[in-house]
């Protein structure tokens, strides 16, 4: 299969070198070990979150609040708001930049959804994440380093999907997000070998554009 990229966009990328100690609480930093916050917007959330496992990665910075917004980036609150808000905090200010670069980069050049179908109507994220950092492995109660397969795709197209996902390859379940999440999309996050995270994404990916274009055809996938 070959989809066409659903490119995500950065809204707004701002820092917060030395932020007062009840926003710092607020967001879930801690005064005692974080000083400064980097806050991101964007317009599809779950690139977002593996942007935020990202910037774990590449800089000392602690994943202290991401939340996607209910109903998602088309019922934005605001032109900068889009689907998600993302903060990383740190002690240091430099490290809030080395984290924002590396979330920038893999939005940019990593993680998005695709079209599943000719009309780009309906979206697919089957995204293989080789190493977990911090933030990701500690949410899916993984460890750092190990594979994982990030899928996300709306209700009934994903049902299908994960249950393909899991005959295909030799994954299991670390966490499955059935609906209504916030953006009314399920995801489920599965773990094994790279090898088989990437085949079970594969297998995913095929069962989302395949109940898209036959939404009402025969019972199959056993």
């Amino acid at each position: 299969m070959i989809l066409e990229p659903l490119p995500p966009r950065i809204l707004s990328v701002r820092r917060i070198p030395n932020a007062d100690p009840a926003l710092l609480l607020a967001y879930g930093a801690d005064p005692a070990r974080h000083r400064s916050l980097g806050l991101v917007t964007c317009d599809q959330d779950d690139p977002t979150y593996v942007a935020l496992d990202e910037a774990t990665k590449f800089a000392h910075v602690d994943v202290v609040f991401a939340k996607s917004f209910y109903a998602g980036a088309g019922h934005a609150s605001g032109p900068l708001s889009g689907e998600i808000l993302g903060v990383l905090a740190a002690a240091d200010p430099d490290e809030i930049d080395a984290g924002l670069k590396a979330l920038v980069r893999c939005l940019e050049s990593d993680a998005c959804f695709y079209g599943a179908d000719e009309a780009k109507k309906t979206a697919v994220f089957p995204h293989v994440i080789s190493s977990l950092g911090h933030y990701l492995s500690a949410a899916a109660g993984l460890k750092p380093g190990d594979s994982m397969a990030y899928l996300v795709a709306p209700p009934m197209e994903a049902t299908i999907g994960f249950d393909m996902a899991l005959k295909a390859a030799d994954v299991r379940a670390a966490k499955i997000f059935p609906p209504p999440t916030e953006t009314n999309f399920s995801a489920a996050w599965l773990t094994g070998s790279l090898a088989a995270c990437e085949a079970a994404a594969v297998a995913f990916c095929e069962a989302v554009v395949r109940v898209a274009a036959n939404p009402k055809g025969d019972v199959w996938g056993g």
